[in-house]
């Protein structure tokens, strides 16, 4: 016979990360804290270069290199290095919540 029965999903619902009672930063170390900041800081990193390459496409055009091969792998290593700086600069808030999680899920940690 088979259990009727519901396995919990891992980690936390979305409620328990809005709801928490304390201040969730306080008992995550310094170094955990910049790792946290650092991945989310190349989580956005990483979106704003995918949506930066779609932005590029459609160009073909004269670009530094004349629109040969190289052209691609010129705009990959601008591309990354747009969505570098974007993101170190603040990005669009996608590392705010992201750090925001993270941070919540070390806190839920025993």
């Amino acid at each position: 016979m088979a259990s009727a029965f519901a396995l919990p999903a891992p980690g936390l619902s979305p409620i328990d990360l809005l709801s928490a009672s304390q201040p969730v930063a306080d008992k995550i170390s310094a170094v955990g804290k910049a790792k946290a900041k650092a991945a989310a800081q190349d989580f956005e990193a990483v979106f704003l270069n995918t949506m930066i390459q779609q932005m590029f496409t459609g160009i073909k055009g004269e670009g530094p290199f004349g629109g040969s091969g190289a052209t691609g792998v010129w705009r990959s290593f601008l591309t990354d290095e747009y969505a570098k700086s974007f993101a170190k600069a603040g990005g669009i808030g996608i590392a705010d919540q992201v750090y925001g999680a993270l941070i919540a899920q070390q806190e839920a940690k025993p």
